[in-house]
This record gives C-alpha cells, sequence and structure tokens, in this order.
C-alpha cells in the first residue's frame, strides 16, 4: 500500500505514477472526491484509472471533516496535535473503523493505493489510514 497526494500532479502524472507503482487499487479519502484540477474529480479521475485496469473507490468514510483539515500544516502544533487525535478517534470507531478494517483486507488481497491532495503526507489525513491498516496487521509500504 503507499499514500499518494495529486497535489502538484496533472491526472495523467498520476495515473504514471500508479502504474508505476503496480497499484491495482486506487482508495479516494476524500471527504468530497471534486478538484479544480482537471481529471481529478470523482468521475474523471475514475474513468482514467478505469482506462488503465485501475480500480478507483471513494471511501467517505474515510474522509476527513472540512473543520478539521487546516490544523494539519503544523503536526506539532497544540491544534494539528488535536486534529489528529480526532480524526484517529473517528477511523477507530464505527463507520470509519469498519472502513479501516475493509481497507486493511482489501490491502491483503491487491496493491492499493491511498489517495488524497496534500503532496506531503505529514500534512495529510492519508499518513493516519495507513497507520491504521498497519495497526490492523497488513503490510503497507509508504
Amino acid at each position: 500500500m503507499i499514500g499518494v497526494g495529486y497535489e502538484g500532479l496533472t491526472v495523467d502524472q498520476l495515473v504514471a505514477r500508479l502504474k508505476a507503482e503496480g497499484v491495482e487499487v486506487l482508495v479516494d479519502v476524500r471527504l468530497t472526491p471534486l478538484s479544480r484540477k482537471p481529471g481529478l474529480s470523482k468521475r474523471a479521475l475514475s474513468a482514467a484509472l478505469a482506462a488503465e485496469d485501475i480500480r478507483y473507490i471513494h471511501d467517505r468514510r474515510l474522509g476527513n471533516p472540512k473543520e478539521n483539515r487546516s490544523a494539519y500544516a503544523d503536526a506539532e502544533s497544540d491544534a494539528g496535535i488535536a486534529a489528529r487525535a480526532r480524526y484517529r478517534a473517528q477511523i477507530n470507531s464505527g463507520d470509519g473503523a469498519d472502513a479501516v478494517r475493509d481497507l486493511a483486507t482489501l490491502a491483503k488481497e491487491k496493491v492499493v493505493a491511498v489517495l488524497c491532495f496534500e503532496a506531503d503526507q505529514a500534512h495529510c489525513h492519508r499518513e493516519q489510514v495507513i497507520a491504521a491498516v498497519r495497526d490492523a496487521d497488513v503490510s503497507v509500504l509508504v
């Protein structure tokens, strides 16, 4: 499993990277899979991936609520620590925990990439998604 951010990439560059990594399934963990960048919203991205035999899954259960995102810019700040704690609680219970288990099961069978916007995974909730999958005893490469 890899984490990937599309910040600074075109859809063609993103797809090429996924192909080079041998990705079979892309799991989009954006709460709302929309983008101002051409080709990177849900439908267009799904179509571009399908053309390259990469399955697209949007899992809203793993999305980071809008009001929780801005604090991710500084992981060491009190706000950043609190935002990560809130998101960790989200993915450790209810639908979030179910989504992590589903992703862990999928990752046992397929080469999976977890997608969100930020290029630097340290500033993105996908880092916590991948850690949660790792904690579910699934081999994960970052």
